[in-house]
């Protein structure tokens, strides 16, 4: 791990789940548990005071504090929760981003003006086609219809709706409907009065979490012709790109030879670090999906010394592999020269980076400080 960018770090705890167990979600399909207050304050205590080995202060500068990393609000609580991450961040670091629980939105009529109230503004509303096939993807009845009713209820306290369409085999067919879809809500017009363009974009899913189980419906490099021009050009316009290729990417195929040559480690390291905590306390980071070989530890059973030393030094089998295992390795060992499977860089590192997490499963130790034992055979 490269030394750290900053001392601003976030915490967030899973303390209500999530109604959904989407097939593309990088966070998994856990069940859903709640956390105690009490056992969030411990939690948030552990980092605000961890001092670094060598140091005299608690490395945290600042710290944002989130009650969820899967489903915003879904706790019925929720209102009260926020109040509790505004007292636990320091100031100015309880955010709420652009996500929404749509679940909510859809049963709770005060839920969008409540969201305007405290400062939201936007808020993205994830597709996958139409009724069938958002439903299928989301994996619980009516969920597309609580997302045409989000909609509604964002447009009217004043908060404008973004939404992503998640290409798959099954969604190709549904596309031109799904554009006269927007038209029909006249989604352009409405968002225009809200003094926004209304944005609306499609990608393919990342290769990792639950979304690993459904690489089969990946479409190929010809669903770049079948995209309809409106969904195409409002596509390329949030992406801030000129051709549907660098927003979506291109054949795996076609990237083999280019990354076959990449001697360096994949080495991501995202923009702001944040520490995932579960309902049994496990940590992750936002590095990568919440998976046996990015686990770095438990707070409770080997504490935050211990978890954050295996951070800082790789010492479980996914940092190992995402800072020193060259990506030519990688593609030499995972990937597929006749694929026109369509991948960005990102996703298709992503994608062997978990099938390389996959081979090493088997051979995970459960000791403390054993990190690097059952990886020193990937070297030789």
């Amino acid at each position: 791990m490269p030394q750290f960018r900053s001392r601003q770090i976030g915490v967030m705890v899973d303390m209500a789940g999530c109604p959904n167990r989407c097939r593309h979600c990088w966070l998994g399909n856990p069940p859903n548990r709640r956390i105690s207050e009490e056992t969030l304050r411990w939690v948030v205590r552990q980092f605000r005071r961890w001092v670094r080995p060598g140091e005299n202060a608690p490395f945290a500068e600042k710290i944002a504090v989130m009650t969820w990393y899967r489903e915003p609000d879904y706790a019925p609580n929720y209102r009260e929760l926020w109040g509790l991450e505004q007292e636990l961040s320091d100031e100015g670091e309880a955010r709420r981003f652009e996500l929404l629980s749509i679940w909510r939105l859809a049963r709770d009529e005060s839920y969008a003006r409540w969201a305007r109230e405290i400062g939201t503004k936007a808020c993205q509303i994830t597709f996958f086609g139409l009724e069938e096939n958002t439903d299928y993807f989301t994996r619980r009845r009516g969920a597309f219809r609580d997302s045409l009713l989000a909609t509604e209820r964002l447009l009217a306290a004043g908060i404008r709706p973004r939404w992503q369409l998640f290409l798959t085999t099954r969604a190709i067919p549904e596309l031109e409907s799904f554009v006269a879809l927007i038209h029909s809500l006249e989604l352009d017009r409405r968002v225009q009065a809200l003094g926004h363009e209304f944005q609306v974009f499609c990608h393919t899913p990342g290769p990792d979490g639950e979304a690993f189980h459904i690489e089969h419906l990946r479409p190929a490099i010809d669903v770049l012709a079948a995209i309809p021009e409106y969904l195409a050009e409002k596509t390329r316009q949030h992406f801030h790109a000129a051709t549907l290729e660098e927003c979506l990417g291109r054949a795996e195929r076609d990237w083999m030879p280019e990354l076959l040559q990449d001697g360096a480690p994949y080495a991501k390291v995202p923009d702001t670090l944040a520490f995932m905590v579960t309902p049994e306390l496990d940590v992750y980071s936002n590095i990568a999906e919440p998976m046996p070989w990015w686990q770095l530890g438990n707070l409770k059973t080997d504490g935050l010394d211990h978890i954050m030393h295996c951070f800082e030094h790789d010492e479980v089998p996914g940092l190992y592999a995402n800072f020193h295992v060259p990506v030519s390795e990688l593609a030499q060992a995972y990937g597929r020269r006749d694929s026109q499977h369509l991948y960005t860089r990102v996703d298709l590192i992503s994608r062997w980076l978990r099938m390389w997490g996959e081979v090493q499963k088997p051979s995970l130790s459960q000791e403390p400080g054993l990190g690097l034992q059952f990886l020193d055979r990937t070297r030789g």
